[in-house]
Protein backbone atom coordinates (compact mmCIF):
# COMPACT_ATOMS: atom_id res chain seq x y z
CA UNK A 1 0.00 0.00 0.00
CA UNK A 2 1.21 3.51 -0.83
CA UNK A 3 1.87 6.13 1.63
CA UNK A 4 1.59 9.58 0.70
CA UNK A 5 3.01 12.43 2.95
CA UNK A 6 2.39 16.18 2.65
CA UNK A 7 5.90 18.12 3.20
CA UNK A 8 5.31 20.89 0.46
CA UNK A 9 4.06 23.57 3.06
CA UNK A 10 6.14 27.14 3.63
CA UNK A 11 5.97 26.18 7.51
CA UNK A 12 5.40 29.86 8.12
CA UNK A 13 4.42 29.53 11.92
CA UNK A 14 8.10 28.13 12.31
CA UNK A 15 10.21 30.70 10.82
CA UNK A 16 13.09 30.58 13.19
CA UNK A 17 13.43 26.35 11.29
CA UNK A 18 11.76 26.87 8.05
CA UNK A 19 13.78 30.04 6.39
CA UNK A 20 16.29 27.79 5.55
CA UNK A 21 15.09 23.96 5.00
CA UNK A 22 10.98 22.75 4.47
CA UNK A 23 9.46 21.92 7.78
CA UNK A 24 9.31 17.97 7.10
CA UNK A 25 12.86 18.70 7.78
CA UNK A 26 13.41 20.18 10.84
CA UNK A 27 15.09 17.86 12.67
CA UNK A 28 13.84 16.03 16.00
CA UNK A 29 16.67 13.62 17.85
CA UNK A 30 19.01 14.97 14.97
CA UNK A 31 16.86 13.34 12.52
CA UNK A 32 13.73 15.30 10.64
CA UNK A 33 10.65 14.79 11.42
CA UNK A 34 9.62 12.87 8.38
CA UNK A 35 12.11 10.43 8.83
CA UNK A 36 10.50 9.96 12.07
CA UNK A 37 7.03 9.58 10.16
CA UNK A 38 8.31 7.22 7.30
CA UNK A 39 9.48 4.92 10.00
CA UNK A 40 6.31 4.86 11.93
CA UNK A 41 5.16 3.83 8.87
CA UNK A 42 6.99 1.54 7.84
CA UNK A 43 7.19 -0.25 11.28
CA UNK A 44 3.65 -1.26 9.90
CA UNK A 45 5.12 -2.58 6.53
CA UNK A 46 3.79 0.32 4.65
CA UNK A 47 6.85 1.20 3.46
CA UNK A 48 6.23 2.70 -0.73
CA UNK A 49 6.21 6.34 0.26
CA UNK A 50 4.67 9.27 -2.10
CA UNK A 51 6.64 12.82 -0.45
CA UNK A 52 4.86 15.45 -2.40
CA UNK A 53 7.02 18.78 -2.65
CA UNK A 54 6.23 22.26 -2.86
CA UNK A 55 8.49 24.65 -0.71
CA UNK A 56 12.82 24.03 -0.93
CA UNK A 57 11.72 20.46 -2.44
CA UNK A 58 15.12 20.29 -3.95
CA UNK A 59 16.04 20.26 -0.19
CA UNK A 60 14.40 16.99 0.60
CA UNK A 61 15.65 15.12 -2.90
CA UNK A 62 19.37 16.33 -1.90
CA UNK A 63 18.51 14.56 2.07
CA UNK A 64 17.57 11.24 0.01
CA UNK A 65 19.83 11.20 -2.72
CA UNK A 66 23.02 11.96 0.66
CA UNK A 67 20.88 9.06 2.55
CA UNK A 68 21.37 6.88 -0.26
CA UNK A 69 25.02 7.78 -1.54
CA UNK A 70 27.00 8.33 1.97
CA UNK A 71 25.95 5.00 3.83
CA UNK A 72 28.83 2.91 4.90
CA UNK A 73 32.08 2.81 4.00
CA UNK A 74 33.65 3.87 0.73
CA UNK A 75 36.95 2.73 -0.94
CA UNK A 76 37.79 5.23 -3.67
CA UNK A 77 41.49 3.92 -5.91
CA UNK A 78 42.54 6.38 -7.48
CA UNK A 79 45.47 4.65 -9.31
CA UNK A 80 42.14 2.54 -10.92
CA UNK A 81 39.75 5.00 -11.01
CA UNK A 82 37.20 3.04 -9.21
CA UNK A 83 34.73 3.27 -6.00
CA UNK A 84 33.96 0.42 -3.74
CA UNK A 85 31.02 0.76 -1.19
CA UNK A 86 31.05 -1.55 1.49
CA UNK A 87 28.66 -1.98 5.29
CA UNK A 88 26.13 0.07 3.69
CA UNK A 89 23.15 0.25 5.47
CA UNK A 90 19.54 1.23 4.16
CA UNK A 91 15.97 1.11 5.14
CA UNK A 92 14.05 -0.81 2.73
CA UNK A 93 11.91 1.94 1.88
CA UNK A 94 10.84 2.86 -1.67
CA UNK A 95 10.56 6.89 -1.84
CA UNK A 96 9.26 9.08 -4.44
CA UNK A 97 10.06 12.29 -4.56
CA UNK A 98 7.52 14.27 -6.55
CA UNK A 99 7.16 18.06 -7.22
CA UNK A 100 3.55 19.10 -6.69
CA UNK A 101 4.34 22.93 -7.30
CA UNK A 102 5.16 26.04 -4.69
CA UNK A 103 2.47 27.31 -4.14
CA UNK A 104 -0.12 23.85 -4.68
CA UNK A 105 -3.26 23.67 -1.86
CA UNK A 106 -3.05 20.37 -0.15
CA UNK A 107 -5.77 18.97 -2.23
CA UNK A 108 -4.07 20.13 -5.11
CA UNK A 109 -1.09 18.07 -4.17
CA UNK A 110 -3.02 14.37 -4.06
CA UNK A 111 -4.55 14.99 -6.86
CA UNK A 112 -1.09 15.25 -8.90
CA UNK A 113 -0.13 12.45 -7.13
CA UNK A 114 -3.11 10.50 -8.95
CA UNK A 115 -1.20 8.97 -11.53
CA UNK A 116 1.35 7.34 -9.21
CA UNK A 117 -1.58 5.75 -7.52
CA UNK A 118 -2.84 3.72 -9.92
CA UNK A 119 -6.46 3.90 -8.15
CA UNK A 120 -5.84 1.84 -5.16
CA UNK A 121 -6.44 2.49 -1.41
CA UNK A 122 -3.56 4.25 -0.11
CA UNK A 123 -2.18 6.05 3.86
CA UNK A 124 -2.14 9.76 3.66
CA UNK A 125 -0.60 12.42 6.83
CA UNK A 126 0.84 15.54 7.05
CA UNK A 127 4.97 16.00 6.97
CA UNK A 128 4.63 18.04 10.60
CA UNK A 129 2.90 15.22 13.26
CA UNK A 130 3.61 11.97 15.05
CA UNK A 131 1.73 9.80 16.84
CA UNK A 132 1.65 6.42 18.14
CA UNK A 133 -1.61 5.36 16.14
CA UNK A 134 -2.02 1.37 15.27
CA UNK A 135 -1.60 1.73 11.50
CA UNK A 136 -2.89 -1.77 10.81
CA UNK A 137 -5.65 -1.28 13.18
CA UNK A 138 -6.57 2.42 11.49
CA UNK A 139 -6.51 0.38 8.00
CA UNK A 140 -9.11 -2.51 9.54
CA UNK A 141 -11.18 -0.23 10.49
CA UNK A 142 -11.34 1.87 7.45
CA UNK A 143 -12.09 -1.08 5.34
CA UNK A 144 -14.76 -2.33 7.87
CA UNK A 145 -16.84 0.70 7.51
CA UNK A 146 -16.33 0.77 3.25
CA UNK A 147 -16.21 4.44 2.80
CA UNK A 148 -14.12 6.91 0.78
CA UNK A 149 -11.92 8.05 3.64
CA UNK A 150 -11.23 7.72 6.92
CA UNK A 151 -9.31 10.25 9.52
CA UNK A 152 -7.61 9.49 12.56
CA UNK A 153 -9.36 11.63 15.33
CA UNK A 154 -7.01 13.08 18.35
CA UNK A 155 -7.64 15.52 20.99
CA UNK A 156 -5.01 17.86 20.83
CA UNK A 157 -2.61 18.61 23.73
CA UNK A 158 -3.13 21.75 25.72
CA UNK A 159 -1.48 24.53 25.55
CA UNK A 160 -0.55 24.66 29.41
CA UNK A 161 0.51 22.40 32.02
CA UNK A 162 -3.04 20.69 33.95
CA UNK A 163 -3.71 20.17 37.77
CA UNK A 164 -5.83 18.12 39.17
CA UNK A 165 -6.64 19.23 42.29
CA UNK A 166 -8.73 18.41 45.61
CA UNK A 167 -9.66 19.80 48.45
CA UNK A 168 -7.71 22.99 47.89
CA UNK A 169 -4.11 20.93 47.47
CA UNK A 170 -2.64 19.92 44.13
CA UNK A 171 -2.88 15.84 43.94
CA UNK A 172 -1.39 15.71 40.39
CA UNK A 173 0.91 18.27 38.05
CA UNK A 174 0.82 17.32 34.08
CA UNK A 175 2.81 18.92 31.48
CA UNK A 176 0.78 17.87 28.43
CA UNK A 177 -2.61 17.08 29.48
CA UNK A 178 -5.38 16.28 26.43
CA UNK A 179 -7.29 19.38 25.98
CA UNK A 180 -10.71 17.74 26.73
CA UNK A 181 -11.74 20.30 23.28
CA UNK A 182 -13.44 17.84 21.09
CA UNK A 183 -11.95 15.34 18.68
CA UNK A 184 -9.91 17.19 15.48
CA UNK A 185 -8.24 16.09 12.54
CA UNK A 186 -4.64 14.31 13.47
CA UNK A 187 -4.21 13.43 9.90
CA UNK A 188 -2.91 9.75 9.41
CA UNK A 189 -5.47 8.94 6.74
CA UNK A 190 -6.83 5.75 4.66
CA UNK A 191 -8.38 6.96 0.94
CA UNK A 192 -10.50 5.11 -1.46
CA UNK A 193 -9.61 6.19 -5.50
CA UNK A 194 -13.12 7.56 -5.32
CA UNK A 195 -12.03 11.01 -3.29
CA UNK A 196 -10.08 12.12 -6.45
CA UNK A 197 -13.72 13.15 -7.96
CA UNK A 198 -13.86 15.84 -5.44
CA UNK A 199 -10.27 17.58 -6.11
CA UNK A 200 -10.37 19.47 -9.48
CA UNK A 201 -7.14 21.26 -9.26
CA UNK A 202 -4.13 23.20 -7.73
CA UNK A 203 -6.62 25.28 -5.52
CA UNK A 204 -8.64 22.36 -4.20
CA UNK A 205 -8.05 21.92 0.01
CA UNK A 206 -7.88 19.14 1.15
CA UNK A 207 -9.80 19.51 4.58
CA UNK A 208 -12.47 21.67 2.66
CA UNK A 209 -12.76 20.48 -1.05
CA UNK A 210 -12.64 17.00 0.30
CA UNK A 211 -13.19 16.03 4.01
CA UNK A 212 -15.95 18.49 4.74
CA UNK A 213 -17.76 17.45 1.69
CA UNK A 214 -17.61 13.66 2.30
CA UNK A 215 -18.60 14.62 6.06
CA UNK A 216 -21.86 15.73 4.83
CA UNK A 217 -22.47 12.81 2.20
CA UNK A 218 -21.67 10.34 5.36
CA UNK A 219 -18.31 9.12 3.43
CA UNK A 220 -16.02 9.78 6.00
CA UNK A 221 -15.20 7.42 8.63
CA UNK A 222 -12.89 8.78 12.08
CA UNK A 223 -10.71 6.06 14.17
CA UNK A 224 -10.66 7.53 17.25
CA UNK A 225 -6.85 7.71 18.88
CA UNK A 226 -6.84 9.02 22.45
CA UNK A 227 -3.18 8.28 22.65
CA UNK A 228 -0.41 10.34 22.17
CA UNK A 229 -0.78 12.86 18.94
CA UNK A 230 1.79 15.97 18.16
CA UNK A 231 2.13 18.42 15.78
CA UNK A 232 4.89 20.66 15.11
CA UNK A 233 3.36 23.96 14.33
CA UNK A 234 5.44 25.82 16.37
CA UNK A 235 8.78 26.55 18.13
CA UNK A 236 7.92 25.62 21.34
CA UNK A 237 6.56 22.13 20.09
CA UNK A 238 8.97 21.58 18.36
CA UNK A 239 11.05 22.13 21.79
CA UNK A 240 8.72 19.89 23.12
CA UNK A 241 9.34 16.78 21.08
CA UNK A 242 12.91 17.37 21.27
CA UNK A 243 12.87 17.06 24.77
CA UNK A 244 10.56 13.64 24.18
CA UNK A 245 12.84 12.24 22.11
CA UNK A 246 15.99 13.27 24.48
CA UNK A 247 14.83 12.04 28.24
CA UNK A 248 13.91 8.89 25.75
CA UNK A 249 10.08 8.65 26.25
CA UNK A 250 9.13 9.43 22.55
CA UNK A 251 5.85 7.74 22.51
CA UNK A 252 6.04 7.72 18.79
CA UNK A 253 8.86 5.61 18.78
CA UNK A 254 6.98 2.60 17.82
CA UNK A 255 9.70 0.86 15.52
CA UNK A 256 11.43 -0.54 18.57
CA UNK A 257 8.46 -2.93 19.40
CA UNK A 258 8.08 -6.38 17.64
CA UNK A 259 4.60 -5.16 15.48
CA UNK A 260 7.48 -5.41 12.97
CA UNK A 261 9.33 -8.68 12.87
CA UNK A 262 5.89 -10.02 13.25
CA UNK A 263 4.86 -8.22 9.91
CA UNK A 264 7.71 -9.53 8.47
CA UNK A 265 7.02 -12.95 8.94
CA UNK A 266 4.06 -12.84 7.87
CA UNK A 267 4.61 -10.97 4.72
CA UNK A 268 7.32 -13.49 4.14
CA UNK A 269 4.91 -16.31 4.66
Amino acid sequence: MKVVILAGGMGTRLQEETVARPKPMVEIGGKPILLHIMKHYAHYGFDDFYVALGYLGDFIKGYFLDCYNHSGNLTIDFARRSVQRSDVEHERWRVNLVDTGAKTMTGGRVQRLRRHLFDSTFMLTYGDGVSNVDLQALLDFHRSHGKLATVTAVRPPARFGGLVIKDGSVEEFTEKPLSGEGWINGGFMVLEPGIFEYLTGDECVLEVDLLQRLSREGELAAWCHPDFWQCMDTIREKNYLEKLWAEGTAPWRVWDSPVSVKLESRKAA
